[in-house]
């Protein structure tokens, strides 16, 4: 059974080789996205406000994005108030149903950038690159495939070398070089199975809910909006400080407006004292989109079921739930991937070329 699981293991890491570089490079990236943001486009990602200011009405920053962009609706927006960092509409066009993407001082009413695709910045991009590798809907499942065979990978690389802690960390310098990479490659994939595993089950969930979501749009094939789907005297900062009110100490991060005809408005935001591992967008407050009547209310703090869990998968997934130390030992064991095929291909053709000697002699003999 051990050399069958093993067979398993060589010819699903074979399969999935190049996929699980490009997903392992680009996801360590990606857990420095905002940094990276920051320092490739300032003049976009960052408000300068030599002292705390207060943000502009949220209605007068939606009629601004609204006047100038009237060939869009509005999809959702990305709130900041720590003014250090800016925030971010998401439009939808009325013309092909696409998404793009402006920041907003939300302290001056300044657009600070034209609406642009959403894989048109570099981060965007390599995102994009890591979930669907490029390829729409076909690249989310695919996604989905490698996600399943790196968490098979990780199962299986640790029931194979389960007596690891015996020789964790030996490395054998001496010994012949398929001896140090067997050595090499055990200690990486011992020590980054569990990031490995956390990595798989958070981004096979993700591109699993995404393929559903898409195969379901294709099915409905619903209509491109060509109007806002909510009633136009409803005012946007009345439900924002409603929110804020509706939880203790909830503070808005990011909201949806109604881009297809059967969604509500919600408003995803932080709240004190909550699980480490909740996000930032944890906890939510939803209002109907005629009335602008509150209709629901999710705390984290009192939640239960698997929304909590769902929830976490971000933090885990980008390592950022401790800060800085956190994110430096994600973006170092999400490289884990390159490293062991690298050492598992040597194997690989090591095996082979003994395999093709061993016929060779044969023949010759």
């Amino acid at each position: 059974m051990r050399r069958q699981l093993f067979k398993w293991h060589s010819t699903s890491a074979l399969i999935a080789l190049i996929p699980l570089i490009v997903i392992s490079i680009t996801g360590s990236l990606l857990v420095f996205k905002v940094e990276l943001d920051t320092w490739l486009m300032p003049e976009h990602m960052l408000v300068t406000q030599t002292q705390a200011t207060a943000r502009v009405n949220f209605d007068t920053l939606i009629r601004n994005v609204e006047s100038e962009y009237s060939d869009y609706i509005l999809g959702s927006w990305e709130l900041f108030d720590n003014n250090e960092r800016a925030d971010a509409a998401y439009i939808v066009s009325k013309t092909d149903g696409q998404w793009y993407k402006l920041y907003v001082n939300q302290y001056t009413n300044e657009l600070l950038s034209t609406p642009v695709h959403l894989t048109h910045y570099i981060t965007d991009w390599l995102l994009s690159l890591h979930y669907t590798f490029l390829l729409g809907f076909t690249g989310t499942t695919l996604g989905l495939v490698f996600s399943i065979i790196l968490l098979f990978l990780g199962i299986s690389g640790v029931i194979l070398h389960r007596q690891f802690w015996r020789k964790l960390f030996t490395l054998r310098f001496k010994a012949a070089k398929r001896v140090f990479f067997s050595d090499v490659h055990k200690l990486i994939g011992i020590t980054s199975a569990p990031v490995i595993l956390i990595l798989a089950i958070t981004g096979g969930y993700w591109n699993a809910a995404e393929m559903l979501h898409e195969a379901e749009h294709y099915i409905e094939q619903e209509p491109i909006m060509m109007t806002k789907a909510y009633n136009e005297d409803l005012r946007f900062q009345t439900l924002l400080e409603q929110s804020q009110s509706a939880i203790n100490g909830f503070a808005a991060t990011y909201m949806t407006f109604p881009f297809e005809p059967e969604l509500p408005i919600v408003f995803y935001g932080d709240v004190p004292n909550k699980n480490l591992l909740s996000s930032e967008y944890s906890s939510t407050v939803t209002f109907d989109k005629d009335s602008g009547k509150q209709i629901a209310i999710t705390d984290i703090r009192t939640a239960q079921g698997f929304w909590t869990i769902v929830d976490m998968f971000r933090k885990l997934h980008f390592g950022y739930f401790a800060g800085l130390t956190s994110k430096i030992i994600w973006c170092f064991l999400g490289l884990s991937p390159v490293w062991l095929a690298l050492t598992g291909l040597y194997f690989y053709l090591f095996r082979k070329g003994n395999r093709s000697n061993r016929k060779m002699s044969s023949e010759v003999s």
